[in-house]
């Protein structure tokens, strides 16, 4: 474990960092409102497999230094550059899950594919959440703004409950156990109250559909059909038809939180993908 610090002209912003193993560089970042620690089940496979796996704590959440701003995505992406940078990484695989999309694509439109060599979506929010005219399928606008007051009233109260829609609870109990459920609510509950709201309104409002022509490198898309949260059509369907080298890959019973739900079949995508030239 680490803390790379990312410092600018109007912040110094320590990010939690955790590098294991060796071998061409993962970087795992991670949905709202958790952490690294999302990344449980994934991690052991990836570092087994003989990649080196980094994975780090978005500003405001887990371990990472919670300032009072910054949570918009040129300032994410501007943090993910900095991890690669300060570790001196190449041939830079991505790979982002729900919120986390949102850096990866970000990241490629700001910086560029020099040191990217291929990238993944998991549950993603690209290109776009909210429902419009010309996005009929998203999530509609009054449903995203009663999470926006339920965050700035109850917060706790919202987050107790907002996983078992996240991993299909609500409609199969036995999709995972209390103690997920209650492991979540602990992580999520430490978030800083100001990130939790201010990167909610980031990944309900912000439009990736234009930044998706930048993305040239491989890209891994996997969604769930049953994802009651980041709807696969406008999510993981719109994108792969946006981003021209990529494969789609349908998980027909899989809700949000696939990453938990279906790890095992998640970690064997991932590493098929991975180890393909």
């Amino acid at each position: 474990m680490a803390t790379i610090i990312n410092k600018t002209d109007t912040e110094e912003v320590g990010l939690h960092v955790a590098d294991y193993g060796s071998g061409q560089p993962v970087i795992l970042i991670h949905g709202w409102p958790l952490s690294h620690k999302s990344w449980e089940q994934q991690i052991p496979t990836l570092v087994d497999a003989g990649y080196r796996v980094i994975a780090y704590d978005r500003r405001g959440f887990g371990e990472s230094d919670k300032p009072w701003s910054g949570y918009d995505y040129d300032t994410l992406a501007g943090d993910l550059h900095k991890v690669i940078t300060e570790l001196q990484l190449s041939n830079v695989i991505l790979a982002g899950f729900s919120m986390g999309g949102g850096e990866v694509v970000r990241y490629i439109s700001k910086y560029g594919e020099d040191n990217i060599a291929k990238v993944v979506l998991i549950s993603s929010i690209i290109p776009l959440v909210k429902q419009k005219e010309d996005n009929p399928d998203g999530v509609p606008p009054e449903k995203l703004e009663e999470i926006a007051q339920a965050l700035k009233d109850d917060r706790v109260g919202f987050l107790k409950g907002f996983h078992e829609q996240f991993y299909g609870v609500d409609k199969d109990p036995s999709a995972v156990s209390k103690g997920q459920l209650d492991n979540d609510f602990i992580i999520a509950s430490q978030a800083a109250p100001q990130a939790t709201v201010k990167a909610a309104d980031a990944w309900a409002n912000t439009d990736f559909r234009a930044e998706c022509a930048n993305i040239s490198v491989p890209t891994l898309i996997i969604h769930g059909k049953k994802d009651a949260t980041v709807p696969f059509e406008s999510a993981g369907q719109q994108a792969s038809l946006l981003i021209k080298n990529s494969l789609l890959i349908t998980y027909d019973d899989a809700a949000h939180g696939l990453n938990v739900t279906h790890a095992e079949r998640l970690n064997s995508d991932l590493i098929g993908f991975l180890s393909t030239q």
